[in-house]
């Protein structure tokens, strides 16, 4: 009986260790909107802001057709931080992906253009990778892009 007793106190420890050592996810909701909007000041740009904390600048419009959350899209792009450091960049031909299958912030940011249409999208850190690293971007990273949307696929 002691063993069967001390076998389930062991069990019961050692999951709590286990738990014990995640760690939870960071909130940088109220430090990347000063960020994106120390930004937006500093490079006097005229953004919008979506009810989901997505910040938007409109260059051009466009004039084709305007993607949905789930179109399939061309887009040429440069991503860098709220510092100027670049982490990514598509070739000036754009590359073609699902808007299901990208960040939260690209789902929704662009079909704010139409086809031929430009801008910039600022992702605060819950509309991109949230507190995980994701290869170059650390966690809770403000993500700014530059977009061009070449077509709706």
């Amino acid at each position: 009986m002691k063993s069967i007793l001390l076998t389930l106190v062991s069990v019961l420890f050692v999951s709590c260790l286990s738990d014990g050592g995640a760690s939870k996810p960071v909130d940088y909701t109220v430090q990347n909107e000063k960020e994106i909007v120390d930004y937006i000041a500093k490079n006097k740009l005229t953004a919008q802001k979506s009810d989901s904390g997505l910040y938007y600048v409109i260059n051009e419009a466009g004039t084709g057709a305007q993607p949905t959350a789930t179109s399939n899209v061309t887009v040429a792009y440069k991503g860098y931080f709220t510092n100027g450091s670049i982490f990514d960049q598509s070739k000036p031909e754009g590359i073609s992906f699902g808007l299901n299958q990208v960040i939260k912030g690209w789902t929704e940011g662009i079909p704010y253009f139409k086809t031929g249409g430009s801008g910039i999208l600022l992702i605060p850190a819950h509309l991109g990778y949230g507190s995980n690293d994701s290869g170059p971007i650390p966690g809770g990273s403000v993500l700014i892009f530059e977009v061009k949307l070449i077509a709706v696929n």
